[in-house]
């Protein structure tokens, strides 16, 4: 069974810690995750690692050189997370419109921007839910997407899910046309990579 779901985008790895997770991630894979850039405004800054297939992870954590907002800081502080991930419909606004009329609001999509190391701006639209088991959509329009600037890889073996109501996860996903195994069990994603290190599982 294929666990890695279609038209995925990417996995957000959060983290209070970020030099400490980018070098446990280092030692545990045999990787080391590329800098993305900063989010101005939100205080954070994000490391990338492909995983194959157009898709990326990004460990995102508190920037020391801005003093922001951390969206995701509340949810489990005390270690590295998963925090959620996105997937990229053919057309964001349609994609939106069509959940929302099978009962599942995504909420609304909003852009959003950072500047690469080299200087390059890089310009999205995503939708505004965007923390949980449901992925949140995405849209790169004309700004080259990060796989693109030849990141190392790490290929994704594997995604799922556990969740106290998982009949209602899947609803939720059902109504953005995902598939993604989850089962019964605290709320929490995992994911499984192929690794010069073998395979190594977060979580």
């Amino acid at each position: 069974m294929n666990t890695i779901p279609a038209r995925l985008d990417h996995l957000v790895l959060a983290t209070l810690e970020l030099a400490a997770t980018l070098d446990d991630f280092a030692r545990r894979t045999g990787v080391v995750p590329v800098l993305g850039g900063v989010h101005v405004g939100l205080g954070t800054r994000n490391h990338l690692v492909g995983l194959g297939g157009g898709a990326y992870l990004e460990i995102i954590g508190p920037d020391p050189e801005q003093r922001g907002a951390r969206p995701f800081a509340v949810a489990q502080p005390e270690r590295p997370y998963s925090l959620t991930w996105a997937i990229a419909p053919p057309d964001i606004d349609l994609a939106v419109t069509a959940a929302r009329a099978r009962g599942y609001d995504p909420g609304d999509v909003r852009a959003m921007s950072r500047r690469r190391p080299d200087g390059a701006l890089l310009e999205w639209r995503l939708t505004d839910r965007s923390a949980g088991l449901v992925p949140f959509l995405i849209d790169w329009g004309a700004s080259p997407h990060p796989t693109a600037s030849g990141l190392p890889v790490t290929p994704l073996l594997s995604l799922s899910a556990t969740a106290p109501d998982p009949s209602a996860v899947r609803s939720s996903l059902a109504a953005l046309d995902v598939e993604l195994p989850v089962s019964e069990g605290p709320l929490g994603m995992s994911f499984t990579l192929d690794t010069p290190n073998g395979t190594v599982t977060f979580d």
